[in-house]
C-alpha cells in the first residue's frame, strides 16, 4: 500500500475509532449499552477513495447517500464504488421526490427520510414490484423552518398507521433533524420529544431512532438515538 494511501487510513480509522469512543461515553453517562448504537456513515461528499479505504478495512458497515443519481453513479454499473456495494448497507438520507422512487427503491437498502404517504406509496410499488419489503424510516419535524421536511411528532401516528397498510415498506423506526443553532437544552428538548414519539410508535428490535449529526450526536446518544449520522468527523483531516 503506497505511504500516502497508509497514512490517509491510519487518519480514517482513527476518526472512526474517535467517534465510537464519544458515543460511547454517552451510552455510558445515560446507562445505555454501546453495542446498542449503529453509526450510520454518511458519505454523499466524502472521497470515493477514503471510501473505499474505510469498506475495505471493514469499517463501513452502514452508508448514507441523499442524491439517488449521484449514489447510483458511484455504486453501481462501472461506478467506482460499485465493487463494494455488497459489504455495505446503504441509506438513503436525503429529502426524496416521487419521480426517484423508482431508483430509490431498486438500489437502497433503506429509506431513512419518509415524510409523506405519497412518497410512501411509490416506494411501496416500485419495492413490491421488485418482490422487496423496503425497510424506512419515517421523518420528523423538529422545528419550525419552512424548508424543513417532516411530519410533527403528534401527527406522526396517522403518518404511521397508513405506511403499515402498504405491501411494499416496511416501517422501521424515526429520522430527525435538529433545530441549527439549537443551544444544549433545547437539543435536549427536542430529541426526548422525538423519543417519546418512538417509544410509543416502536416496540422490539431492529428498529431506530435516527438522531444525531456531527455537531450533536453524543446529545442525541445521551437522549436514546440509536443510529447517528456522522460525516464530517469521520472523513476531516
Amino acid at each position: 500500500m503506497p505511504t500516502a494511501e497508509l497514512t490517509r487510513k491510519t487518519v480514517l480509522l482513527a476518526n472512526v475509532k474517535g467517534v465510537s469512543s464519544r458515543i460511547a461515553e454517552a451510552c455510558r453517562r445515560s446507562g445505555r449499552d454501546a453495542a446498542s448504537v449503529k453509526l450510520l456513515v454518511v458519505t454523499k461528499y466524502a472521497g470515493d477513495e477514503d471510501v473505499r479505504i474505510l469498506a475495505e478495512a471493514g469499517a463501513l458497515g452502514l452508508a448514507g447517500e441523499s442524491r439517488v443519481q449521484d449514489a447510483r453513479a458511484r455504486w453501481t454499473g462501472q461506478g467506482p464504488l460499485a465493487g463494494l456495494r455488497k459489504s455495505v448497507e446503504l441509506h438513503f438520507i436525503g429529502h426524496l421526490q416521487t419521480n426517484k422512487a423508482k431508483a430509490a427503491a431498486e438500489l437502497f437498502d433503506w429509506v431513512d427520510s419518509v415524510d409523506s404517504l405519497k412518497v410512501a406509496a411509490e416506494l411501496s410499488r416500485h419495492a413490491a414490484a421488485l418482490g422487496k419489503r423496503l425497510p424506512v424510516l419515517l421523518q420528523l419535524r423538529l422545528n419550525d423552518s419552512p424548508t424543513q421536511s417532516g411530519v410533527a411528532p403528534d401527527a406522526a401516528p396517522a403518518l404511521l398507521a397508513g405506511i403499515l397498510k402498504l405491501p411494499g415498506v416496511e416501517p422501521r423506526g424515526y429520522m430527525g433533524i435538529a433545530p441549527e443553532g439549537a443551544s444544549p437544552s433545547e437539543l435536549k428538548a427536542v430529541f426526548l420529544k422525538a423519543k417519546a414519539a418512538y417509544d410509543r410508535d416502536f416496540r422490539g428490535p431492529g428498529n431506530y431512532l435516527s438522531l444525531g449529526m456531527s455537531g450533536d450526536f453524543e446529545a442525541a446518544v445521551e437522549a436514546g438515538s440509536n443510529l447517528p449520522r456522522l460525516g464530517g468527523l469521520v472523513f476531516g483531516q
